[in-house]
């Protein structure tokens, strides 16, 4: 197994990539009729009646597929996985751009702040800002998770 990365070991500016992962039009009607089933994610004849276009996949799908990319890639890095302790929530999230069934996408994660727990001396929160990417290298969401990390034992 990879070294754990500790809280201490991780820095402002530190950074890794991950997927991709391609859209598929199947996914993106399933997504959204079971949780944002408005008509722009279900059809392309609803959505050719608004600034859409054509078929969308939701901001909440988008934000999904980031997290199914995301764990994969902590997951192919043990070192990784095995510091994370979840997430207290996300800051800033942001939908730029629709993504649109066939769509590859790709993200990167950043460090841009850190701190020590103060009531929790076994962990520290960072804080990473995140942008997914299309296959035009266009950002399509941008958003700050919020983590919880394990500090280095004593």
């Amino acid at each position: 197994m990879e070294d754990i990365v500790y809280f201490e070991d991780l820095a402002i500016g530190d950074g890794f990539d991950f997927g991709p992962l391609t859209v598929s039009r199947d996914e993106t009607v399933a997504f959204a009729a079971e949780f944002d089933p408005q008509p722009f994610h279900l059809s392309d004849e609803a959505a050719a009646t608004t600034h859409f276009g054509t078929i969308s996949a939701s901001g909440w799908h988008t934000t999904a597929l980031f997290m199914k990319m995301f764990v994969a890639e902590m997951q192919a890095h043990p070192g990784r996985q095995a510091a994370s302790l979840g997430a207290m929530g996300v800051d800033e999230l942001r939908w730029l751009r629709p993504v649109r069934p066939g769509d590859t996408l790709r993200g990167r994660s950043e460090v841009i702040d850190k701190k020590a727990s103060q009531s929790r001396p076994e962990m520290g929160i960072v804080r990473n800002k995140v942008t997914i990417f299309n296959q035009d290298d266009n950002p399509v969401l941008t958003m700050i998770p919020i983590a919880m990390w394990r500090t280095r034992p004593a």
